[in-house]
């Protein structure tokens, strides 16, 4: 089978691509002159993979992409925080990028079909509701990035096209990043799911080539063994990483954000692809830190202080802290 990638090169996108070679499909990927490739990525797929340089602005540049592909999967997105501080700018490629790419395959591959990675984020905040979430519940947006995501979609299961729609938990990057103001935009006991993305890049390639995929939504998560709350969530990776307890619950909101668990027992059954439980998650990220574990513990200090440093709720006057705690 001929599958077009976008965000090929990405967390999931270069997982997905794996998965793909290794079943022995033909793989395209459609690649952004700005793209910087993921770490995860190998090079010993790159000499096996098309690359095709496109911008989903752009739809002149889409028709080559597309093609002769049986299966475009897309993934190629702007997320937060990058999505919330410029969403004009985020909309183009998210919304206009994926019309565009749907108009170039109407145009030049009518017949393949179109596989759309979507987020659990757009069942907005579900946290007085009893878990799993579920397909049929309801969509909400509640900032930039869902409202793009449900607008999205929409385009899809309107296009035309043969169509599935994969609704992802959280994927954490295997990498070793900095610490980011939206970290702190999480209640502590929000419910969380996490995926390990090659488990979420396996699920992707297994969808792009089952029958049994498309007219469908999925939920795609890690199962009950990366379900948890956030700030349990949060320090197990600082206590891997050697960052010590956990930082203080008052540096957090205390607002409800869009995450939750998901029944995946569906999609799982279809696609076989949850094999990392969240233990390994963290284990793979500790584990980039290699022989610089030791520096690590000895910046403990200064690095928590300048997380917390992110944070506007810890910086708030202690009264206004109190205030803000006792709200439910």
């Amino acid at each position: 089978m001929r599958v077009l990638v976008t965000g090929a090169f990405g967390n999931v996108g270069s997982h997905t691509v794996s998965v793909l070679l290794e079943e022995g499909h033909q793989v395209r990927a459609l690649r952004h002159r700005r793209t910087r490739p993921h770490p995860a990525v190998r090079r010993e797929w790159q000499s096996e993979v098309e690359v095709v340089n496109a911008d989903l602005r752009a739809p002149e540049t889409l028709a080559q992409a597309v093609r002769d592909v049986d299966v475009v999967v897309h993934l190629a997105y702007v997320i937060p925080p990058a999505c919330l501080e410029q969403p004009e700018a985020a909309e183009r490629t998210n919304v206009g990028g994926t019309r565009n790419l749907i108009d170039a395959m109407r145009a030049h591959a009518p017949k393949a079909r179109l596989l759309f990675a979507s987020s659990l984020d757009v069942f907005g905040d579900t946290s007085h509701l009893p878990p799993p979430r579920r397909v049929g519940d309801p969509v909400r947006a509640t900032d930039a990035y869902t409202r793009h995501k449900i607008a999205c979609e929409e385009l899809v299961r309107d296009s035309g096209l043969a169509w599935g729609i994969l609704r992802f938990a959280d994927v954490p990057p295997i990498e070793l990043r900095g610490p980011v103001p939206i970290m702190f935009d999480i209640p502590t006991t929000q419910r969380l799911e996490a995926i390990h993305p090659r488990d979420a890049g396996l699920a992707a390639a297994r969808a792009a080539t089952h029958e049994e995929t498309w007219g469908r939504v999925w939920l795609i998560g890690g199962g009950p063994s990366c379900q948890l709350r956030y700030g349990e969530y949060l320090s197990r990776f600082l206590a891997a990483m050697g960052m010590g307890p956990p930082l203080p619950a008052h540096a957090f909101t205390t607002s409800p954000y869009c995450t939750d668990w998901l029944d995946s027992d569906d999609s799982q059954r279809v696609f076989q692809y949850q094999r990392a439980s969240f233990d390994d998650i963290v284990r793979d990220v500790a584990a980039l830190l290699g022989w610089r574990a030791p520096l690590a513990r000895l910046a403990r200090p200064l690095v928590r202080w300048q997380m917390l440093r992110l944070s506007p709720y810890y910086r708030l006057p202690k009264d206004a802290s109190r205030a803000r705690r006792s709200v439910p």
